[in-house]
C-alpha cells in the first residue's frame, strides 16, 4: 500500500513537471494582439510563429525522439526544462520579430523533448495496474498544461502590469521548481546507453503496432488541427470580430478547449479506448460546425461551445490514441513510437495553421476560417468512417 502511494505521488509530481514545461507553449497566444500592435506584423506572420514551435517540436522527435529510451528520461526532460526556460529568456529580450521566432522555437524543442519522454515517464512511475490512470495522468498534464498557459497569461496582461513580461518571469519560476522536483523524482531507465547512440527516428514501426498506429494518427492529426487553428487564430476572430478586447476573456475561450479536452479524455475510461476514437471524432465534427456558425454569424457563445465540444472530441481521440499505441508497443521503443505518434499530432498543428494564415489576406479571416473547417470536417469524417470500419483497438468499457 505505502509502494502504491509513492508511486501516485512521484506519478502526479511527474505530470506536474510535464504541465509546467506544456504551460510555456501556449503562453503568448492571448499576448499576439500586443506583439502585432508593437511590432506591426500581419495574421500571417502570427500563424508562421505559431507554426515555428511545431516544427521545432517535429525536428526533435524526429531527430532524438528516442533518445529518453538511451539516455535516460531525467537527463531529457532537465534538458527540455532548459529550453523552456530559455525561450522564456528570449520573450522577455523581445524588441523585434527575431526574438519570438527564437523564443518559439526554443519552445518547440522542450515540447519535443518532452512529450515521449514525460509521457513515458509518467506511467513507468506508476504502480503495477495502474497504466489506465497513469495514461489519464499524461494526456490531462499535457492539456491542462496548455489551457493553464493563455488562461495565465490573459489574466496577467489583463490585470497585472507588464503584460508582455510578467506571464514569462512567472513561467521561469515555476520551471525552476520543476527542476528542483524533478532531480527528486527516481530515474526509470535501467540500462542506460551513451548520447552517442541516439539516431534520428525512421519510419518504420514495430510489426505489432502498425495496425494500431494508422488509425490513431489520424484521429490525432485531425483533433490537433482543430486545436491549432482555434489558438492561433481566434484571439484576433475575437478582437476583431466580436470586438472582445480582454485579454482575460481571450486567454479563457482558448483555455475551456483544452480543459474540455481533458473532460474528454476522463470519459475514456467510461466509453472503452476503442469507441472513444470514432466517438471523439463525432465530436470535432460538431466542434468544428459550432466554430463554422460562430465565424458566419460572429456570435460568441458559438465560439465557447465550439471550444467545449470540440475540445471534448479532441480528448477523446487523443487519449484513446495514446492508449492505444502505447498499450502496443514494447517496452524498450515505447518513447519512441509515441514520439512519432506526436509528430502526426504536430503536422495537424502546423501545416493547417499556415494554410489559414496565407488565406486570410484574400479571403478575410471568416473565409479563411471556413474554408479550414470544410477541408477539416472531410478529414474527420474520413477519420470516422474508417475507426468505424477498423477500429484501432478492441477493448470494453473501463479499460
Amino acid at each position: 500500500m505505502d509502494g502504491d502511494r509513492r508511486g501516485w505521488r512521484q506519478c502526479l509530481l511527474s505530470g506536474a513537471v510535464f504541465a509546467v514545461c506544456m504551460v510555456g507553449t501556449t503562453l503568448p497566444t492571448p499576448l499576439y494582439g500586443l506583439y502585432q500592435e508593437k511590432f506591426g506584423f500581419s495574421e500571417l506572420i502570427v500563424t508562421v510563429v505559431y507554426a515555428v514551435y511545431a516544427f521545432g517540436v517535429i525536428g526533435v522527435l524526429l531527430l532524438a525522439g528516442n533518445a529518453s529510451d538511451a539516455v535516460g528520461r531525467r537527463p531529457v526532460l532537465l534538458a527540455g526544462l532548459g529550453f523552456a526556460a530559455l525561450s522564456a529568456v528570449c520573450f522577455l529580450c523581445a524588441d523585434g520579430m527575431p526574438w519570438l521566432y527564437a523564443g518559439r522555437l526554443l519552445s518547440g524543442l522542450s515540447a519535443g523533448l518532452f512529450t515521449g519522454a514525460a509521457t513515458a515517464y509518467v506511467m513507468e512511475l506508476a504502480p503495477d495496474g495502474g497504466a489506465s490512470r497513469a495514461t489519464f495522468v499524461a494526456t490531462a498534464s499535457t492539456m491542462g498544461g496548455l489551457g493553464c498557459g493563455p488562461l495565465l497569461a490573459g489574466v496577467l496582461a489583463q490585470y497585472a502590469s507588464w503584460p508582455l513580461y510578467l506571464p514569462f518571469a512567472v513561467h521561469l519560476a515555476l520551471l525552476a521548481g520543476s527542476a528542483a522536483v524533478l532531480l527528486w523524482l527516481p530515474e526509470t531507465v535501467r540500462e542506460r546507453r551513451p548520447l552517442s547512440t541516439v539516431r534520428p527516428q525512421r519510419a518504420a514501426l514495430p510489426p505489432q503496432v502498425r495496425t494500431v498506429f494508422g488509425p490513431a494518427a489520424i484521429a490525432s492529426f485531425a483533433g490537433f488541427a482543430l486545436f491549432g487553428v482555434f489558438t492561433s487564430v481566434s484571439p484576433a476572430f475575437l478582437a476583431q470580430s466580436l470586438d472582445v478586447h480582454n485579454h482575460a476573456v481571450t486567454g479563457l475561450v482558448v483555455a475551456l478547449a483544452f480543459f474540455a479536452s481533458t473532460a474528454g479524455q476522463l470519459a475514456v475510461g467510461r466509453v472503452g479506448v476503442g469507441r472513444s476514437l470514432p466517438l471523439g471524432c463525432a465530436g470535432l465534427l460538431a466542434g468544428l460546425a459550432l466554430l463554422a456558425g460562430a465565424l458566419w454569424w460572429e456570435l460568441l457563445p458559438l465560439v465557447v461551445l465550439s471550444a467545449l465540444i470540440g475540445g471534448v472530441g479532441q480528448g477523446l481521440t487523443f487519449r484513446g490514441a495514446l492508449s492505444a499505441v502505447a498499450a502496443a508497443s514494447p517496452a524498450d521503443r515505447r518513447a519512441a513510437v509515441i514520439s512519432m505518434l506526436f509528430v502526426v499530432a504536430y503536422a495537424g498543428i502546423s501545416v493547417p495553421v499556415i494554410g489559414v494564415g496565407v488565406l486570410v489576406g484574400p479571403l478575410g479571416l471568416e473565409g479563411a476560417g471556413l474554408v479550414f473547417i470544410a477541408v477539416m470536417a472531410v478529414l474527420v469524417l474520413s477519420a470516422a468512417l474508417y475507426l468505424v470500419r477498423r477500429p484501432a483497438v478492441r477493448t470494453t468499457p473501463g479499460t
